[in-house]
């Protein structure tokens, strides 16, 4: 292996990570008494925290070495800005009012921070262009002069328009690179002719622009620290609500079960990488497929770990069916997610149909009719669909010709 292909986050990112712990524990309590309208409030605001991670974590892959203390600790207190801000928003706190301006502008600070980081290298990410160009900002811009629920439907178009952007940009990078390549000429042209006429001081020096390589095993790497951080919350979640009660036959069983659970999320990260398709690791998809999938299959993961909190807190009574859901939902969600990566990546049919969907159906059919069951059961019958996909073993390769 090259040097290269050795390197691994520094202690700066590892640092950065922290703030994105508590955001992980602040967005699974919003899930602790769900309605649609908190589902949908908690994909918007894991989509914004989640989106500024991602752009600094590309930033930080891009610069390498070069990447700037500042701008990360800049990010690092947005996050905590945003996840301080996500319990109250669209919820009063007193004294009146609520927090949902501070999310957004913390929001759109980091965006354009992260934007301008990266920019001022002269690197363009034609693979995931909304870590730098602010497609979908606007919209949250806006949302600073208008009212509830109008605000969250604002956020809600931002979200869907830098999505749309970047998937169609990333498509075709050559139209991208071309396009920036032409907007600066004129910039620069400008310029000249008002330097000429002595209107302006001559303008400093920029770089040239350049399309910017990610660094597959550091992106990786991040990709799965940050699962293990998801995975940390369910943990967290499991402990937390086992203490200061009676540990009876219902609360060992759903303990362990939820405990055994994590693990098989874990090992299924481990074996096959952030996507949990065997042979088919992250680097085989491009970033503007492999990104949106790990946001899928992380924001499943979060909502399993507040149902997998809920379920220890009362192990002998039914969920809610609030809650039955968020947990099944949660789980089905990155099943799912996997399986499509897995059907778009050709992996082998018998691992789609007789692991990956059974694995995906359980936890719906849970959600569906597992109201008469206890916490524990519930948790059972999802451990027994998470360890049918871990049972899969991929057939022996032959050894290659000489």
């Amino acid at each position: 292996m090259t040097e290269t292909a050795e390197r691994h986050a520094s202690w700066l990112e590892l640092f950065f990570d922290l703030v994105v712990v508590v955001a992980v524990a602040q967005l699974a309590h919003r899930l602790l008494h769900p309605t649609w309208a908190d589902v949908a409030l908690f994909v918007m605001l894991y989509y914004a925290i989640w989106s500024i991670w991602t752009s600094f974590t590309i930033y930080a892959n891009v610069r390498a070495d070069k990447t700037r203390t500042r701008a990360m600790l800049i990010g690092m207190f947005g996050i905590a800005v945003m996840a301080a801000a996500a319990p109250d928003v669209a919820h009063a706190v007193p004294g009146g009012g609520n927090h949902d301006d501070w999310f957004a502008a913390a929001y759109v600070v980091c965006r354009v921070s992260g934007s301008r980081s990266i920019q001022s290298s002269g690197a363009i990410v034609t693979s995931w262009p909304a870590a730098q160009l602010g497609a979908g900002l606007a919209p949250w811009i806006v949302s600073f002069w208008v009212a509830a629920p109008a605000t969250y439907w604002l956020w809600a178009l931002g979200i869907l328009l830098d999505l749309i952007f970047t998937f169609h940009q990333a498509r075709h990078p050559e139209r991208l690179m071309e396009g920036l390549r032409a907007q600066a000429e004129r910039l620069r042209q400008r310029g000249r002719r008002q330097e000429n006429t002595g209107r302006r001081r001559p303008p400093r020096e920029t770089p040239a622009f350049y399309e910017a390589v990610l660094h597959p095993a550091h992106l990786g790497e991040r990709l799965g620290l940050f699962v293990i951080i998801v995975l940390g919350e369910a943990v967290m979640q499991i402990v937390v609500e086992a203490s200061g009660q009676d540990w009876g036959t219902p609360l060992k069983l759903a303990a362990a079960a939820s405990f055994a659970l994590v693990v098989c999320l874990w090992w299924m990260t481990l074996q096959y990488g952030v996507t949990a398709v065997p042979e088919a690791g992250e680097r085989g998809l491009p970033p503007w497929v492999a990104l949106p999938a790990h946001y899928v299959m992380t924001a499943g993961l979060v909502a399993a770990a507040a149902g997998l909190g809920a379920a220890v807190a009362a192990p002998a009574e039914h969920l809610h069916p609030g809650i039955r859901w968020v947990l099944c939902a949660g789980l089905a969600v990155y099943f799912a997610a996997s399986t499509v990566i897995g059907v778009a990546t050709g992996a082998r049919r018998l691992w789609i149909w007789a692991w990956a969907v059974p694995a995906t159906a359980v936890p719906v059919l849970l959600g569906l009719l597992g109201g008469p069951l206890p916490a524990w059961a519930v948790v059972a019958v999802l451990l027994v669909a998470a360890l049918w996909r871990v049972a899969y073993r991929p057939p022996a390769t032959a050894p290659a010709a000489a």
